[in-house]
């Protein structure tokens, strides 16, 4: 039998880092536990070990394999990636088994060319939405897949702003960003001579292959240098279709902590966006609200989370580091792992995890 690549979501588990990276594993972790996670699949770290042996190429075979769970994908959700009348659209993330700098940044609603958009506006009633993802888009492949910068970008956005008498990006309409997509893939020619690519399969491929070039980029050699992580290992990628918290304000975007990382207080920790997509929360354009109010905004998703939380607490036993979206006012969880802490937070965790029942002494002790 011929080596597996790629494993679907339902296919994997905690125990397979090595081979799904620590996304890939907790992905398929939360989704064998029964939590919302979109069904999606990872390319395992053996194809990116593969990749460099057949001189940075992905060879025939496994492009067929990933071209087969693209269509097991569509399956499970209802919808065709690069279709015109039903599109699928997908994220791409990378995910080594130790978590490292360097390493390459999300690309999410890849799939968006000129026609689909037209789709996604006209099917969703939504045009104003279908517009930001697709400018979204473009800068982010523009930036983490063809490395033109991200400031190029930045200053279209702000002379955009600025016309329109503007402070935020949610205050450009759709015809704003309409106009912004256009120069932005005007841009995109200029610093690298070609058009944007508009079939969604050659914008997959691309995205695939940066996440396995930033495994040999000069900060993640660094810092497996010093941290005797060994080149062999590679990382993954995890391929999941895409959940939008930009859609309105009954969508958003989050991160959390199931405990304070600093004091190590069991309480819930995070940041949260309405009406923004993934690195909205992190970019500091907008004040993102604490997590508490998102009680307020949308009460049965925070309900939900909660018991998400008390559920990955109970299952790995540790404080976990969750990043989540919610559409149309249902909860989705994109990612899970232990939380990084501070020193003083890790003795009162681990002390607090022993009281709960959770954990024996002598593991509280080895986790310190």
């Amino acid at each position: 039998m011929s080596k597996k690549y790629v494993y679907l979501f339902s296919e994997g588990n905690a125990n397979m880092r090595e081979l799904l990276g620590g996304k890939g594993a907790n992905l398929a972790e939360m989704t064998h536990i029964g939590l919302p996670v979109p069904q999606g699949f990872t390319i395992s770290t053996e194809a990116c070990t593969q990749y460099y042996e057949d001189g940075k190429q992905i060879n025939p075979d496994i492009q067929a394999e990933i071209m087969e769970y693209i269509s097991k994908m569509e399956e499970i959700n209802g919808k065709k990636f690069g279709d015109k009348e039903n599109p699928l659209l997908v994220s791409v993330r990378s995910g080594a088994r130790a978590s490292m700098p360097g390493m390459m940044d999300t690309i999410l609603n890849l799939g968006l060319n000129e026609e689909v958009v037209e789709t996604i506006a006209k099917k969703s009633g939504n045009p104003r939405w279908a517009w930001d993802c697709y400018r979204r888009f473009i800068q982010m492949f523009s930036d983490v897949v063809m490395e033109v910068g991200k400031k190029y970008f930045e200053q279209l956005i702000d002379k955009m702003k600025a016309e329109k008498g503007v402070v935020y990006d949610v205050d450009l309409t759709a015809d704003d960003l309409k106009n912004l997509a256009n120069q932005f893939k005007a841009e995109y020619k200029e610093k690298i001579g070609a058009d944007f690519p508009s079939d969604p399969k050659v914008q997959l491929f691309e995205a695939i292959k940066a996440v396995f070039r930033s495994w040999d980029n000069p900060r993640a050699n660094v810092y497996r240098r010093d941290n005797d992580i060994p080149y062999s290992w590679g990382t993954a990628v995890n391929v999941m279709p895409m959940v939008f918290g930009n859609m309105g304000n009954d969508c958003g975007t989050g991160v959390a902590f199931t405990r304070d990382p600093a004091t190590g207080e069991k309480k819930l920790m995070g940041e949260f966006l309405i009406n923004a997509q993934g690195e909205d929360v992190v970019a500091g354009v907008r004040t993102p609200m604490k997590i508490q109010e998102m009680a307020d905004k949308f009460p049965e998703a925070f309900k939900q989370f909660q018991d998400v939380c008390k559920i990955l607490e109970n299952h790995y036993r540790d404080m976990q580091d969750m990043e989540f979206t919610v559409e149309n006012n249902k909860l989705y969880m994109l990612q899970t792992r232990n939380g990084k802490r501070s020193a003083q937070a890790a003795l009162k965790i681990a002390c607090d995890l022993v009281d709960e029942g959770m954990r024996t002494p002598e593991e509280a002790v080895l986790m310190i």
